[in-house]
């Protein structure tokens, strides 16, 4: 249990954050506080007994108000919350849904099952009713919670379904299920947790990015493709990359920001069109992830660069 001296602070906290929510659902501190405090309590105190409120502050402050305010309305059976929810999201559950259903049916069966899970269709032994939002803490972005439980449930199904009948892509998908055991395990050493959104978002994430960023390359003009080359692997200076494709320094390094201009561009849409991200969660990841490498986004993208570059994306003929 919290400790008496930290319930001020808390109390605060949860005000402040109810009042920079944009919507807040018309939720009271009481709805929130249950779930901030289970959060404090597994993710702050569990590793620091003797956190400061400045510390309790700053990882309330950290919680996305409107995802946690949305969550919890529809917990509470606020059905324009419901409503809101699925409008906003459905495209993101569907998509995720896409890459691991056979066909277009199979899809659509998969986000009706994530909705019924979301939505709770089942009791526990003291009749309350069970569901998947209970696990989402605010820490993370709504729509890449909501990728990782769909992961997560495609997995489930296909290894009950998998018991009765064999599918043409059961050796794939069962090296999927195998493989996200293993992060699953992974990320309870390191959190101590199953839940979903710590399991799977992180890896979930680093992939989307990593693949959005294979096909922004595949899609530039191969003396593009050369140039980042050059620059990012082979260490050229933009005048020495001038004299090998013929033209002038200052042409090379307007070359090389238009590239890196339209590959930012590029991976952004690809992001959302195939992946299902929202505009505002594109822009948050791709900021947090160059912010932990403690770079700008340049930098990130030579890190990708090389790291795709020893995976054989430039395998077109320009090497």
């Amino acid at each position: 249990m919290i400790s008496e001296k930290y319930i001020r602070t808390i109390d605060e906290a949860t005000w402040s954050l109810i009042s920079r929510a944009e919507n807040p659902r018309r939720l009271s501190a009481a709805d929130l506080q249950t779930r901030i405090v289970a959060a404090l309590e597994k993710y702050l105190f569990k590793d620091n007994e003797n956190a400061s409120d400045a510390d309790v502050k700053n990882f309330v402050d950290e919680i996305r108000a409107d995802d946690l305010c949305l969550i919890i309305a529809c917990e509470k059976g606020d059905e324009t919350a419901w409503s809101d929810l699925v409008k906003s999201f459905d495209s993101t559950v569907k998509s995720a849904a896409r890459r691991y259903a056979k066909n277009a049916e199979d899809a659509e069966d998969l986000a009706g099952s994530i909705w019924a899970e979301l939505y709770g269709l089942k009791r526990d032994a003291n009749g309350n009713v069970k569901s998947k939002l209970a696990y989402y803490s605010g820490r993370g972005s709504l729509a890449g919670w909501l990728r990782a439980v769909t992961n997560q449930l495609a997995v489930d199904q296909f290894r009950k379904e998998s018991k009765f009948v064999q599918i043409e892509e059961a050796r794939e998908f069962e090296n999927l299920a195998n493989e996200s055991a293993a992060n699953s395990e992974n990320a309870k050493l390191v959190h101590g947790s199953d839940n979903p959104e710590e399991n799977f978002i992180v890896k979930q994430t680093q992939r989307d990015v990593s693949d959005a960023l294979k096909q922004a390359i595949e899609e530039l003009e191969a003396e593009d493709r050369l140039i980042l080359k050059l620059y990012y692997f082979d260490d050229l200076k933009l005048k020495d990359i001038g004299t090998v494709l013929g033209f002038h320094e200052a042409t090379a390094s307007r070359k090389l920001v238009r590239i890196q201009t339209n590959v930012r561009k590029s991976v952004e849409r690809i992001l959302q069109t195939r992946h299902g991200w929202q505009g505002e969660e594109v822009a948050h990841h791709l900021a947090d992830a160059a912010s932990k490498l403690g770079v700008n986004f340049e930098k990130m993208l030579a890190i990708f660069v090389v790291a795709a570059l020893v995976q054989d994306v430039f395998q077109t003929g320009v090497l």
